[in-house]
């Protein structure tokens, strides 16, 4: 989503991607004076833990930095959380709740929401992150679950060496994935590259519960062959199954180019005000999916639209839900890190070749099914519910059933419930239009099938 809500080129310009970088990868670090002391009152005197450790940070972060190390032979990487970041961590919070809803006061109120899910969302990821055992089992999780993918490495944890506020792994070291000039000198496909970043990010996002939201160029390396290594797994998005397969049915009516049921999905996932002007919406969207697709969008035609959606929307209809927080913020850094290479590159066909492949398609068909029929049996009884002489009619008659003739209830029983699933199945034809024709099928079946039984 974060690939195609808005125009690409200005979801992450390269300024910002600098900055963040510059914000994760070049924070001052603490003297090794400091950070000595963590680690010796969690695991003991360090000579009896390591046999060689570099006082110099290899890696310095706004919560914790990272060191190189010698343990059994092997070279591995300590990660320690910074001294009193706890306290740092708690008076930023305090301030940012203090500001927020001073600012938010000048904004959109549909942003303003989207601002208070974000801040909401950071609470709760950045007391995650300060506990390096919960980073600990979200790097095994996920290196469990993407162990078949190909050209993909995560490191391994050293759990005897490891605690609340220090993480060590194997030591892998790799070009950072937007070097491009380090990349070009190592022969690396950078085109190749950039579809394999999305493929990983997005099979985790789209098959398993747990992903990596943080995929800053800091925390993706590549080998000399062109395998990705990920790295801090401190923030990580969690998507439960009924959210997981709502954005399947959302991603499945893009790559089938369907605005219809993309509002629905959307909807469905909570990311509309309420009260929008769906046609609107559609056509907005219809737009947003032909260019998502190549196909070049007619500028008077754009600019028709905005003139209409300007006249009769008082707001901008979109948010973003606090579950859906860290997903947007993945998308958006890692549509950032394709933005550096400048390389051709289609996100829909990376899309649908991940859907087809881990076989997510099926799993959305029989979603939708489940949600169209669901609305099929409510529009029936609504169907119903709107013409009281019929309920009415059907209590009046209740008694004369055993005098009625049998073929004549039967007529009169059929002939109601095949108006009801007529009229149900138009009704939902407009969001549906397969489930739909199979309500008006039936319907002509129930019909045919009473007019049979009051024959015999």
């Amino acid at each position: 989503m974060g690939q195609w809500l808005s125009s690409r080129a200005d979801i992450l310009p390269q300024p910002y991607l600098e900055e963040l970088a510059k914000l994760q990868d070049e924070v001052p670090a603490e003297s090794f004076d400091k950070v000595k002391p963590i680690i010796e009152k969690d695991l003991g005197p360090m000579d009896k833990n390591f046999d060689f450790v570099d006082t110099n940070v290899i890696s310095g972060a706004s919560l914790g930095q990272v060191y190189k190390a010698r343990l059994r032979g092997q070279d591995v990487i300590i990660k320690v959380k910074r001294p009193g970041i706890e306290k740092v961590v708690e008076e930023d919070i305090h301030v940012l709740k203090k500001i927020i809803p001073f600012t938010m006061k000048f904004v959109d109120p549909n942003l303003r929401y989207s601002a208070e899910a974000m801040l909401s969302q950071f609470i709760e990821t950045i007391n995650e992150e300060m506990d390096y055992r919960i980073e600990s089992q979200n790097l095994k999780t996920i290196k469990k679950n993407m162990q078949s993918y190909p050209k993909l490495i995560i490191p391994s944890v050293i759990d005897d060496r490891s605690s609340k506020n220090i993480l060590t792994m194997e030591y892998l070291p790799g070009i950072k994935i937007t070097n491009v000039k380090a990349l070009d000198e190592a022969g690396i496909d950078r085109e190749q590259l950039v579809v394999r970043a999305h493929r990983i990010f997005f099979t985790m996002l789209l098959r398993h519960d747990l992903f990596h939201a943080d995929p800053h160029p800091g925390n993706i390396s590549v080998t000399n062959d062109g395998s990705l290594i990920l790295y801090d797994f401190g923030m990580v998005g969690r998507l439960d199954t009924k959210t997981r397969l709502k954005l399947i049915r959302l991603y499945l009516s893009l790559i089938e180019r369907d605005p219809i049921r993309t509002v629905s999905a959307m909807d469905d996932l909570g990311m509309l005000m309420p009260g929008y002007d769906r046609n609107i919406i559609e056509k907005g969207l219809a737009l947003s999916i032909q260019a998502f697709h190549g196909t070049k969008v007619d500028r008077m035609e754009v600019k028709a639209l905005m003139e209409l959606a300007n006249k009769t929307m008082s707001r901008f209809p979109f948010k973003l839900p606090k579950h859906l927080a860290l997903y947007m913020r993945m998308t958006s850094i890692l549509e950032g890190v394709y933005l550096t290479h400048k390389v051709n590159f289609r996100f829909i066909n990376v899309l649908q070749n991940i859907m087809e492949e881990e076989n997510i398609i099926r799993d959305a068909y029989v979603e939708e099914l489940k949600i169209s029929f669901g609305k099929f049996v409510k529009s029936i009884d609504a169907a119903i519910a709107v013409v009281p002489e019929i309920r009415q009619f059907i209590e009046q008659n209740k008694n004369m059933h055993a005098s009625k003739p049998k073929s004549r209830t039967v007529l009169l029983s059929g002939t109601i419930l095949a108006a009801a699933v007529f009229v149900g199945s138009t009704i939902l034809y407009s969001t549906n239009n397969l489930v739909g024709e199979i309500g008006m099928i039936s319907s002509a079946v129930i019909m045919a099938l009473a007019i049979a039984l009051k024959e015999h």
